[in-house]
């Protein structure tokens, strides 16, 4: 892609589709598109397949947001209890929820993005994780193989961009949001400051801008 990656949230809106598989980074609202999540919800983004690492809160915006608005028809996430929401929808069979480990997530989102097929590992051995799925003897000892995650679109949340979509994180903002970026096929990346290229020092950038798509700024 040649040019400016910069573009107005209605632009990048036209990226989303209900009924979309939609990784959204962040841990708990720290490295979360907050700003773009609403806007989601204010377009009627609904019946969406979300890829997070919680569900948020039920009185702040962001993830939360589409939980309690009931715009989240299937959730694969590793922390839900922080919103009450979750286990209200659960219980009246209006949303599926699927638990994953926290580190197996962030390994199934790596391999999804690197084109591995999956990520073997003793968590979850013995216990309903378990459940369904195949266990891989190596030297004597049992692994389950926790299969890749991939989805259409990743709205990521950076400190600062270039317009060629190179993104820098601010310490623990970093953490899910380098993973997802390179998870998806269509890649948005909220930030707070954007630059022209060159204005970045090369040793900063942590997700290059080949893995972005559209960068905006709010």
């Amino acid at each position: 892609m040649h040019g400016s990656k910069a573009a107005s949230v209605e632009e990048a809106l036209t990226h989303i589709r209900s009924g979309q598989t939609i990784m959204l980074s962040g841990f708990t609202n720290v490295g979360s598109p907050n700003k773009f999540i609403v806007k989601m919800a204010e377009a009627g983004i609904t019946d969406i397949d979300l890829i997070s690492n919680d569900a948020g809160n039920d009185h702040t915006a962001g993830i939360g947001t589409l939980i309690c608005q009931h715009r989240v028809r299937r959730l694969t996430a590793s922390h839900v209890g922080l919103n009450p929401k979750v286990a209200e929808q659960m219980n009246a069979g209006t949303l599926e929820v699927v638990l994953v480990p926290q580190g197996t997530l962030a390994e199934r989102i790596r391999c999804g993005g690197t084109g591995l097929g999956g990520v073997l590992t003793p968590t979850g051995i013995g216990t309903v994780v378990a459940e369904g799925k195949q266990v891989i003897q190596v030297d004597g000892r049992g692994y389950l193989l926790e299969k890749p995650l991939h989805a259409e679109v990743a709205v990521v949340k950076a400190w600062k961009a270039d317009t060629s979509g190179n993104l820098v994180y601010r310490r623990a903002g970093r953490n899910f949001n380098p993973l997802m970026a390179m998870a998806a096929d269509f890649v948005i990346a909220e930030v707070e400051e954007l630059v022209e290229v060159g204005q970045l020092d090369p040793d900063e950038v942590m997700t290059p801008g080949v893995c972005v798509d559209l960068v905006v700024k709010l």
